[in-house]
């Protein structure tokens, strides 16, 4: 007779997918009650991070667990930009004092420092990377003219595009837009 599937290997099943995070909302999806995760917290099988956001504390740490936690803390919507996208695929030597996280509507205020939010006004483009919603990597090149020296761009546009991140229309478009 098989064992029931018990809400921690739920909670535990989402976070793989997530960086070691899981949402309530994400949980509730899952058919795991909202009232489940603050128990599974106060017996150690997760730690509370903020409102609504959970870590499985046993899981590995990755190289991009910080800006899984960004996202999930601004919420539905958000996006990482700029400099952050560069950092988070290891392009033009960005060493990142916040990580900059992009949404169109309202956020909750609280946010920790390590998180630096920015409201935009129109619809944009977003893919993934290592499953985090970002801005193209294109136009986060083009985004950072000005903060970040043309030659390590043109350098990031060059790695990006022998990656395969970026199409021979978004090559042309960051080569022309950096010589300008």
């Amino acid at each position: 007779m098989a064992a029931e599937v018990t809400y921690r290997q739920i909670v535990r099943e989402i976070a793989l997918d997530h960086h070691g995070y899981v949402t309530t909302k994400e949980a509730a999806k899952a058919g795991v009650p909202a009232v489940e995760l603050p128990k599974l917290a106060a017996r150690g099988g997760l730690e509370n991070v903020a409102y609504g956001l959970y870590r499985v504390p046993d899981m590995p740490a990755t190289a991009n667990d910080q800006f899984a936690e960004a996202l999930l803390r601004v919420g539905e919507g958000a996006y990482l930009h700029g400099e952050t996208v560069l950092a988070l695929l290891g392009f033009a030597d960005v060493n990142l004092r916040q990580i900059k996280v992009a949404v169109r509507r309202r956020a909750r205020s609280t946010l920790p420092p390590f998180v630096k939010l920015t409201h935009v006004r129109d619809e944009v483009r977003t893919t993934f990377y290592d499953g985090l919603v970002a801005q193209p990597v294109a136009d986060a090149i083009l985004e950072c003219r000005g903060r970040i020296e043309t030659d390590r761009l043109l350098d990031a546009a060059k790695r990006a595009r022998g990656e395969g991140l970026m199409t021979t229309t978004e090559w042309q478009r960051v080569r022309k837009g950096l010589r300008s």
